[in-house]
């Protein structure tokens, strides 16, 4: 996959240092430390071999991976203020080096850019798509807070967060490429459908690590879902058995020393870590499917090669 996309990912660095030149110089280079800084490129990734996918010419999949790749790391600015995250990616937060106020600015900037790919594309269902993804990006964060407040910890309820915050995105990094090479309605569908199976499945890897790894291994703090009482897919599970114990952890934000490590133990114990990575496996399962329209090809198993290897993701 690496030597199949080499040339374009190079291109796509070219044009989004391009893209991030800014006067002052620091509001650009916050974002694109940022991007620089271990990200895995998943989006860009995902648009690119799409593009090949469909045989579509390569400003599109450029133009979409441009636009999702700036749009998710202005959520990623937003997010590490509003969760107080001290780390992103091995590194001290924008708002804890520069402040609230530059970090929310160079945010805003990224997002501004995000409409200067937009307008360049001259496509309104494009834009309509981003639009559409930005909104649920922002619903879904409030929804999380509400349902953290409210103590909503049903399955359904999580789903609804992770497609909002995840999904939608990952998929639009396909299903975009799709709109502006003109692709049939079948083939945007069954791409829509790829990146929210996959997007599920990487939110929950996401989520299943945050209890079972560490801060080294993450580049960000192990256990941040729990010190801010949000119940993720394992822990729905134990609270599904009537496990008092996992309950009381979160409940209580995991306050207590060694209490991350009792819920990651308890997650082994019961078997929860194992069901939650056959939910990982179903969803890329999902993924997969949707694919199968498609003739076989190097970009089609690229992405199915993608999508299988997310349930042995340590990072």
């Amino acid at each position: 996959m690496q030597q199949l996309l080499a040339r374009d990912l190079a291109r796509f660095d070219q044009q989004l240092e391009a893209q991030l030149q800014s006067d002052p110089a620091l509001l650009g280079d916050i974002g694109l430390e940022l991007i620089q800084a271990g990200g895995k490129r998943l989006r860009p990734r995902l648009s690119l071999l799409t593009g090949r996918l469909l045989g579509a010419e390569e400003g599109h999949g450029q133009a979409v991976a441009m636009a999702v790749e700036l749009l998710h790391t202005a959520s990623l600015l937003h997010d590490d203020l509003i969760d107080e995250s001290e780390t992103r990616r091995g590194k001290v937060a924008a708002y804890r080096r520069f402040g609230n106020s530059i970090s929310v600015m160079a945010g805003d900037y990224l997002l501004a850019k995000v409409l200067r790919v937009l307008a360049a594309s001259g496509n309104h269902d494009f834009t309509l798509l981003m639009s559409d993804v930005a909104t649920a990006i922002c619903e879904a964060e409030i929804r999380q807070f509400q349902l953290t407040m409210a103590e909503d910890r049903s399955f359904q309820a999580y789903l609804s967060v992770i497609d909002g915050k995840t999904g939608v995105l990952i998929s639009a990094a396909l299903e975009g490429v799709a709109i502006l090479a003109g692709a049939a309605d079948e083939d945007r569908a069954a791409l829509r459908e790829f990146g929210m199976g996959y997007g599920r499945a990487f939110q929950l890897q996401d989520d299943y690590l945050d209890l079972m790894s560490d801060e080294a291994s993450l580049g960000k703090p192990a256990g941040s879902d729990l010190a801010e009482g949000k119940a993720t897919w394992p822990v729905l599970l134990l609270l599904a058995k009537g496990n008092a114990e996992a309950a009381s952890i979160l409940n209580r934000r995991a306050e207590h020393a060694g209490d991350q490590e009792r819920m990651a133990e308890l997650l082994r114990q019961t078997g929860a870590a194992e069901a939650t990575l056959k939910k990982i496996a179903e969803e890329t399962g999902r993924a997969a499917a949707a694919l199968d329209r498609f003739p076989d090809s190097p970009a089609k198993a690229a992405l199915l090669e993608l999508a299988g290897a997310e349930s042995g993701r340590t990072a």
